[in-house]
């Protein structure tokens, strides 16, 4: 199948041309007609597999088939849950409308007010945003979203685990002249997604894609078996070091463990970025610039600083600290392997978290591989969980079976 089956304007065929995109993935080809025709879309759609384009392509369209009459606000409205992808939403945006003269704006969090607000007094057709930042807005009056014909929730399920379910809401609310509404999430299952989207949308055309072997990620996963604290670092160098770790994200629980494995691994010669959720926005662009241009090949990162991280090409994700939930760890290891490549996680698991590694073997429905590095195997070996003992039940005192008996 082609993009050009779509019955795309030839300005947007151009873009995708020139952005290298030759033929739509599985999740383009299930949205894009349905969303043509204006359909409500409830989506499992996984990062890497196309979804922002699924979504984007028609809305252009959209606004190309049904031009302004007059002056307005945002008829196309985006959410995102973060800054980071609200910001590469709308790059990608920017680079699908480049032949086309449609205006674009984009509102979040960790900027100053005065140039968003000035965004907003001009002519806006797409409008990506943060929820937190465009309620401020709203609550201001500095923005309406009545003119909002087409809105699209990327990343529900993250939204969710933000807190974002009421804000979300109530935009939806303000936004009760819209057309059609998107939803996206990368599971569909757990989080109150199916619940949220039931409030959200008109009889949703419910997609769930199963990409083919081409568009799957394969990702191999192992685990490293560690003593304490200084041999889990030492496996960390260790792996870090080698030639085939192009691009790695190192996993922290805290931000204090990501300031203290900054300094440790600078100390042993090993150049790092790092993403901590108390970054100002400056300061977490550039740590991500770095990253992505290649001047240091290694992000340490706690799960809050690094949801929206979307970038190419990284081989590798190490759980340094373990997650707190399963689908957590998903949503780490989903960012290497992507777009049919290969990629590596590796888990780095002291005696304590023998537990929470046993519920991601059941919750994946694999066991993890354990590895040793000769020089660095571990002294002891693998803890064992403790099982819980069921209670015993209580027996029936001699008196009362005696009393039942005379009776």
């Amino acid at each position: 199948m082609q993009f050009e089956e779509f019955d795309l304007e030839p300005q947007l065929l151009a873009s995708l041309k020139t952005m290298g995109h030759d033929a739509p993935t599985t999740i383009q080809q299930l949205t894009i007609p349905l969303a043509m025709e204006q359909r409500d879309i409830l989506a499992h759609a996984p990062t890497g597999t196309g979804k922002t384009a699924s979504y984007l392509l028609p809305a252009l369209q959209h606004l190309l088939d049904f031009p302004r009459r007059r002056p307005g606000q945002a008829r196309v409205l985006v959410l995102t849950p973060t800054r980071e992808l609200a910001s590469q939403v709308h790059r990608y945006a920017s680079h699908l409308a480049h032949h086309v003269d449609l205006q674009l704006g984009i509102v979040t969090g960790g900027v100053p007010y005065g140039p968003q607000e000035e965004v907003l007094r001009g002519n806006v057709d797409l409008l990506v945003a943060t929820p937190g930042r465009l309620m401020d807005y709203l609550d201001k009056g500095k923005f309406s979203a009545t003119d909002v014909e087409i809105l699209v929730i990327d990343e529900a399920d993250r939204m969710l685990d933000m807190g974002f379910a009421q804000v979300v809401k109530s935009i939806v609310i303000e936004a009760q002249k819209r057309q059609q509404t998107l939803l996206f999430s990368a599971t569909l299952e757990g989080n109150g997604v199916r619940s949220f989207a039931n409030e959200l949308l008109n009889d949703p055309a419910e997609l769930e894609a199963e990409p083919p072997r081409s568009e799957k990620a394969k990702i191999h996963q192992w685990v490293h078996l560690a003593d304490d604290k200084a041999h889990k670092f030492a496996l960390l160098c260790n792996i870090l070091r080698r030639e085939e770790v192009s691009r790695a994200i190192v996993f922290a629980k805290t931000r204090e463990t990501v300031a203290s494995l900054e300094g440790q691994l600078q100390q042993a010669g090993i150049p790092t970025a790092f993403m901590r959720g108390d970054m100002e926005q400056k300061k977490r662009f550039q740590a991500l610039g770095r990253f992505t241009k290649g001047e240091v090949n290694v992000l340490l990162a706690t799960d809050v600083a690094a949801r929206g991280i979307d970038v190419d090409d990284i081989t590798h994700v190490i759980n340094y600290d373990m997650p707190r939930t399963a689908d957590i760890y998903i949503h780490r290891i989903g960012r290497t392997g992507r777009a049919g490549k290969k990629g590596t996680a590796i888990s780095l698991v002291e005696a304590h978290d023998m537990l929470i590694l046993s519920k991601i073997e059941r919750y994946t429905e694999q066991k993890l591989k354990r590895r040793v590095i000769e020089e660095l195997r571990p002294k002891h070996k693998e803890a064992r969980i403790p099982v819980k003992k069921k209670p015993k039940k209580a027996a029936a005192k001699p008196g009362k079976n005696k009393a039942k008996r005379a009776k």
